[in-house]
């Protein structure tokens, strides 16, 4: 059913695509953004799996369902054609977990007319949703050399966005859920402390979190024990009956696999360090000092700046809702009609789109990201790329910036693959943990500047001469046709 989770103009304009016998001509769309949220220089990749279910939904639905939206006498044909409508075509797309920079294919779908055109807003559905969650996880990741749990399924914007969220932002760095469900589904280890619920159903005193606590540890030895201190007072009760609790069931410094506590209000770094002094007394050294509380990478950026004696971070709503920019911008535009190239012109400059059939290839040096340049497929640039010839790539706006890659001293990997092919899937769905693989491995070969949270440096990002002529070609003639009406 998700695949139909759609906008009724995708049928209405299908309807006269057919009438008019446009709906088998083969049309090429690209699914991109044009600017990354955050002010950062680039977004994580993630949903390729699920547009890719969701495009293999297609052709399931009786004439009934679409006479509901289709109704009338007008519509009778068009909705009986509906219900034999699959997806006959090809998709191409970067990776999970990939790093994508502005205005580059992250999905290219070839496909009769029809059936690209009904994929539009199921697919935005799915990859605006999941790229905000990444490209936020990444940032918060990034913010910390410590581990990062996602905690926000009880924010997140209904269950299918806490599942699909967790997976998101485990590939972009988390390193564990809060959510059960994404443990089952995506094999993403799942990680639980406890509620200040558990700690009032003892009682409402000071003895009475003791026993809590107590009883906790006795019920779940042998797991990791995390016990949640700020119910009354973090410093007077919450870790004093922590650190008695411990050691009157023999947790030490020799218990595996951890043990420890969470502060989740107040001064963050000024209790995690009186904490960490009163446990250093007792010797327990360590026990985790695990911190939550409606953290984002501003927060976390801050306490490691003061040295907060936090060795790890839940986060919550900043990461499931990507709360500072909850609305990703990846748009769906055709790009080619029939072999021909066509773009969509538009006042704003930056709205103005690449045109015809493209492909991207990023270049190493050293084993460092170096540079990315968007290529229509078989051009003079893109044969060079993959000879490893001497290139030379020119910024797109300022002609005299340029920079020449000589032979041999370089790598071009292409960051496009072919999915699916005639409408059948060609590679099984990667796992939850080789997602977050490509993730870090990408993440690992880009200059250290680009990854900074705060005023990153800009990656190079350029097209081939050959996409740019095109480009301007198609700009000139409509402008000359516009500057004669």
């Amino acid at each position: 059913m998700i695949s139909y989770c759609s906008d009724k103009y995708q049928y209405t304009m299908g309807k006269t695509f057919v009438d008019k016998g446009l709906d088998k001509a083969i049309a090429v769309f690209n699914m991109f953004y044009r600017k990354a949220p955050d002010n950062n220089n680039w977004a994580v990749v993630s949903g390729i799996n699920e547009v890719l279910e969701m495009i293999a939904g297609f052709g399931t639905q009786p004439e009934s369902f679409f006479e509901k939206f289709l109704p009338g006498e007008n519509y009778k044909d068009f909705c009986r054609f509906l219900t034999s409508v699959r997806f006959t075509g090809d998709v191409y797309a970067m990776d999970e977990g990939q790093i994508a920079f502005p205005l580059q294919p992250v999905i290219t779908v070839v496909a009769p007319l029809l059936e690209a055109q009904i994929l539009e807003t199921p697919l935005l559905t799915i990859m605006n949703h999941q790229m905000a969650v990444a490209t936020k996880a990444s940032r918060v990741t990034r913010s910390t050399g410590k581990p990062v749990s996602e905690f926000g399924s009880r924010r997140a914007h209904g269950p299918w966005a806490a599942l699909h969220g967790a997976k998101a932002a485990y590939t972009a760095g988390c390193v564990s859920t809060s959510n059960i469900l994404a443990t089952i589904k995506f094999d993403i280890p799942s990680t639980g402390t406890m509620a200040h619920s558990y700690v009032t159903a003892f009682g409402c005193s000071v003895q009475s979190e003791y026993e809590a606590f107590d009883t906790y540890i006795k019920s779940h030895r042998g797991e990791g024990l995390i016990l949640l201190i700020d119910t009354y007072d973090t410093l007077r009760s919450g870790i004093r009956n922590a650190i008695k609790a411990f050691k009157a069931n023999g947790i030490d410094d020799s218990y595996k696999p951890f043990y420890g506590v969470r502060l989740d209000s107040g001064d963050l770094t000024y209790l995690s360090q009186k904490s960490r002094e009163m446990l250093e007394r007792e010797g327990l050294s360590d026990c985790l000092i695990f911190a939550s509380n409606a953290l984002d990478e501003y927060l976390i950026s801050d306490l490691e700046r003061q040295n907060a004696a936090i060795d790890c971070y839940g986060v919550g709503d900043a990461i499931a809702t990507s709360k500072h920019n909850p609305c990703f911008g990846n748009v769906y535009k055709m790009v080619q009609i029939d072999q021909k190239p066509v773009l969509k012109l538009s006042e704003d400059k930056t709205k103005v789109i690449n045109p015809g059939f493209q492909i991207t290839y990023r270049i190493y040096q050293n084993n460092e990201s170096k540079a990315d340049v968007t290529c229509l497929r078989g051009d003079k640039l893109a044969v060079a790329l993959e000879a490893g010839k001497d290139v030379l790539l020119r910024d797109e706006y300022d002609q005299t910036k340029r920079t020449t890659y000589v032979e041999g001293s370089y790598v071009a990997e292409k960051l496009q693959h072919k999915v699916m092919e005639n409408g059948k899937r060609l590679r099984p769905d990667t796992s939850a943990q080789e997602k977050q693989d490509t993730y870090l491995a990408e993440l690992s070969r880009m200059n250290p500047t680009e990854r900074r949270i705060i005023n990153p440096h800009y990656h190079k990002v350029d097209i081939s001469d050959d996409l740019y002529d095109l480009k301007m070609k198609l700009i000139y003639t409509i402008k000359e046709e516009l500057n004669h009406v």
